[in-house]
């Protein structure tokens, strides 16, 4: 029989209406697949087999249809066992039997996965079934259970790393299938930060453990495009040979000029060398005060305005010394570096202390574009410049450093660096002559924090610093070379100090030294490299370039070495 249907009048009977069903439209009183049925007081709505026929092209709580021969396919046999499927709708009229339900397609029965707002129109106490089939009973009575725990080897959600889909597996310390690692402190993959680590805590992309699509250099800071020559100095307050997880915040004196303008600029260099004379503070006062990106903008404009390019300008009108540093300062800092290992190896002698300043203090990054610009500049490879102007195990050094293949991505293992500081312990201190090789190998492969690590195993093995070994054991350019990479690796800024200390120690001056070291480190780091020749000498690098040099060359170098002017 039929009962008077109290639900919406679109759907089921007419409004008001008796007897059999319409043609289109579901049996009275039958429950709706996937959805409690609504109904007035005494009025009871249950699924049945027949019903739920009506669910079996859907999926199913696995997430997989139905396949034939389970619910929904009427291929004979007995009906699915009970004890699956929710339970009846709790209602105001009798209590019904249990009706058979709908098995899982899939493994045993699944979570029930609980919604904080129950479904318009059910039942008190009622939670609908998730959406593509019906989950495992649930007690009545509006009380909502937590979600059961997930049987090993069903719906974990994406296997784990090592782990297939399927697996039984235990769950993750401190949490539960599925479920995301806790959040480490530092960021996804950070390293610890307690002192004494190797390498350098980051949050920035390319640290530890972080996903990028670039290699990133462990313990180095990324500079801007106007400081590209990064510095890696260690903790001020430890030995400068330690291993360390510390960075120094690295800062140049010349910094960009707030107010500027290409275009006014340009026009101020051209009203210096116009006509009879030249304004040479005019010069000083608009080149040395700008960041040599701007420089490269004034150049350009200059060329747009009046046709002419700058550098040739400066050179026609300038003379000496002080030409040299205007000139140096015009020119991009890889066509300075290039144009300085040409002149180095350029007509009788080298100069070799120009190659290992240039080749062991730039990243790899700056090696390459030197290659490059090398190459466009003079027809040539910088590495066929190199081993024909150098012979030997200096040679071999040479040819190392500019290959730029230095491992800057490199973690510090200190089983490794143990490692490495026995064999360089064998084969110098402990070894009758010197297997020069092995110190090649080790100081140009390995990455800055790594080869503190070394040094550091070294002095404890040893009992003296490498620095000590490298002196008793190499001499000439090769001694130098290899005590450049040392000092860089401990403390670019003092090994910088100490280049500029003996450049203007003594009778003379090494003034190629002195412009190349002071143009190229003025935006980096000449504020460390200050305070590192302060403590070294007891005296300022003002004061010494002051005493050193003259005119309109010191002014210059004054400009860009003392902060505020010269």
């Amino acid at each position: 029989m039929s009962y008077p249907y109290q639900g919406n009048p679109g759907y089921g009977a007419p409004p008001g209406g008796y007897g059999p069903p319409q043609p289109g439209y579901p049996q009275q009183g039958a429950p709706q697949p996937g959805f409690p049925q609504q109904g007035g007081y005494g009025q009871v709505s249950m699924p049945t087999v027949e019903s739920a026929s009506a669910a079996a092209y859907g999926t199913s709580s696995g997430g997989y249809p139905s396949q034939p021969g389970q619910i929904g396919f009427d291929v004979g046999g007995p009906p699915p066992a009970a004890g699956y499927g929710p339970p009846p709708v709790a209602s105001y009229g009798a209590p019904q039997p249990p009706q058979p339900a709908m098995p899982s397609s899939y493994g045993p029965p699944q979570p029930q996965y609980q919604s904080s707002t129950p479904a318009y129109g059910s039942a008190p106490g009622y939670n609908p079934p998730p959406q593509g089939g019906y989950g495992p009973p649930q007690p009545q009575g509006g009380f909502n259970p937590p979600p059961q725990q997930p049987t090993p080897g069903y719906n974990q959600g994406y296997p784990q790393s090592g782990q297939s889909y399927g697996a039984s597996a235990p769950p993750p310390a401190g949490g539960s299938y599925g479920a995301p690692p806790p959040q480490q402190q530092g960021g996804y993959g950070a390293p610890s930060s307690q002192p004494g680590s190797y390498g350098q805590p980051t949050s920035q992309p390319g640290g530890y453990g972080q996903p990028t699509g670039q290699p990133q250099s462990y313990g180095q800071q990324q500079q801007p495009p106007s400081q590209q020559y990064a510095s890696q100095p260690p903790r001020p307050s430890q030995p400068a040979g330690a291993a360390n997880a510390f960075v120094q915040k690295t800062e140049g004196t010349l910094k960009p000029s707030k107010n500027f303008n290409a275009e006014n600029d340009a026009n101020i260099l051209r009203k210096a060398m116009k006509g009879f004379g030249t304004d040479e503070k005019a010069i000083i006062d608009v080149l040395a005060f700008r960041s040599g990106e701007q420089r490269q903008q004034i150049r350009t404009m200059f060329k747009t305005m009046f046709g002419k390019d700058l550098i040739k300008e400066l050179k026609s009108e300038l003379g000496g010394k002080f030409e040299d540093c205007v000139v140096a300062l015009m020119m991009p800092w890889d066509e300075f570096d290039a144009y300085e290992l040409k002149r180095a190896m350029k007509g009788v002698g080298t100069d070799e202390d120009a190659m290992i300043e240039i080749l062991c203090s730039r990243t790899n990054k700056q090696i390459q574009e030197i290659i490059a610009t090398y190459k466009r500049l003079y027809s040539r490879k910088l590495e066929d410049d190199i081993i024909s102007d150098t012979s030997g195990h200096f040679k071999r050094l040479m040819v190392s450093m500019a290959s730029g293949g230095r491992m800057e991505n490199q973690t510090v293992d200190p089983t490794k660096a143990q490692q490495d500081a026995q064999r360089l312990l064998q084969a110098g201190e402990k070894k009758l002559g010197t297997d020069e090789s092995t110190f090649n190998a080790i100081m140009a492969s390995q990455s800055y924090e790594q080869l503190r690590a070394v040094f550091d195993a070294y002095h404890k093995m040893a009992g003296k610093d490498i620095e000590q070994s490298i002196k008793s054991e190499m001499s000439g350019n090769l001694e130098i070379g290899m005590l450049a990479i040392v000092r860089v690796v401990k403390n670019r800024p003092a090994y910088f100090a100490q280049k500029l200390y003996h450049s203007m120690k003594g009778l003379g001056t090494d003034d190629r030294t002195l412009i190349r070291i002071v143009v190229t480190r003025a935006e980096v780091d000449m504020v460390q490299i200050k305070q590192e020749f302060q403590r070294l000498y007891g005296k300022s690098l003002d004061t010494f370039i002051r005493e050193d040099t003259s005119g309109d060359y010191k002014k210059v170098l004054m400009a860009l070495v003392a902060q505020g002017g010269y």
